[in-house]
């Protein structure tokens, strides 16, 4: 029965608050899913630089000389920020195949996500462990989705926590159940995609960028879901310039969108809604069944 919330600011006088925000919003769906938590936060994007947010299992150790490994073995300079089990990783766009494959197949980091804008923490835990432990709160962005995770059909892993990126700065949080991604995953997997997990929702993720890369946007993308998708969800999609919201056309888990002239907001409950400001101002209602939603730039 996960729990899921997103903000887009439209007021970017708001964006030292972001993290706040998001905070005030995760936290009270704690028992929605007390198993792991995520959090998406997209950033202003430095012109040609590229982030590539990884974790570890022993973050003293592998964060220490990674630079200088990079460097070493790749000839390319890159900056490491690390916060707590995670580290962002900068480095010229140019650059990111290159440092991206000997990260992924020479190293002990796993890779959250790549992208100019976004940030992914995810760990094992409460989420007010896990948004106390990256300091979420601290953060300043555009816009941000978060994830409470209960799990159902996977293990409790940080790689199956919410959210699921799968192309760069886009990313997914999911509250459902496919019935079908078994089906789905073989046949993403002939694109060339290899999966970190056996989580369905890492399946979603990819459909959607599966059909992105071939050119559709993300409305038509989502649109193409409601057809290719067997089960019940509600997806929040978080892309560099904003995030979209569907749920699937019978839509029995439940959602609740405000909207006030300085923010856009979602929350699988009212409760992750009740302390942003001005919400008694703000226009709420519940997204219709089989539509998709989209704010951003």
């Amino acid at each position: 029965m996960c729990g899921i919330a997103g903000i887009f600011l439209i007021d970017q006088n708001l964006s030292s608050s972001l993290g706040s925000l998001l905070t005030k919003m995760l936290a009270p769906l704690g028992d929605r899913g007390p198993d792991s938590a995520g959090i998406a936060i997209y950033k202003e994007a430095d012109e040609n630089i590229t982030k590539i947010t990884v974790q570890s299992k022993n973050p003293v150790h592998d964060f220490l000389k990674l630079p200088e490994n990079i460097k070493i073995q790749t000839g390319k300079n890159v900056m490491i920020e690390p916060v707590d089990s995670h580290a962002i990783i900068k480095l010229d766009e140019l650059d990111r195949s290159i440092v991206y494959d000997y990260l992924k197949d020479n190293t002990n980091v796993r890779i959250m996500s790549v992208g100019a804008k976004v940030e992914i923490y995810k760990e094992i835990g409460s989420p007010d462990e896990v948004l106390e432990r990256f300091n979420i709160a601290a953060m300043g962005g555009t816009h941000a989705i978060g994830h409470t995770r209960m799990a159902t059909e996977s293990k409790v892993t940080t790689l199956g926590a919410h959210p699921f990126s799968t192309g760069p700065d886009q990313c997914l949080v999911h509250n459902g159940s496919l019935s079908n991604h078994n089906n789905l995953r073989r046949a993403i997997e002939k694109s060339g995609f290899n999966f970190e997990t056996e989580n369905d929702s890492e399946v979603a993720a990819a459909y959607l960028t599966e059909k992105m890369k071939m050119g559709h946007n993300l409305e038509a993308a989502l649109e193409m879901s409601l057809n290719d998708l067997d089960g019940f969800f509600t997806f929040v999609v978080g892309t560099k310039n904003g995030f979209g919201v569907l749920r699937d056309k019978i839509a029995c888990k439940p959602a609740v969108m405000a909207q006030t002239d300085r923010y856009v907001a979602f929350g699988s409950e009212f409760r992750a809604l009740a302390h942003l400001p001005d919400i008694k101002k703000a226009d709420v209602w519940e997204p219709e069944p089989g539509v998709p939603y989209f704010w951003g730039k």
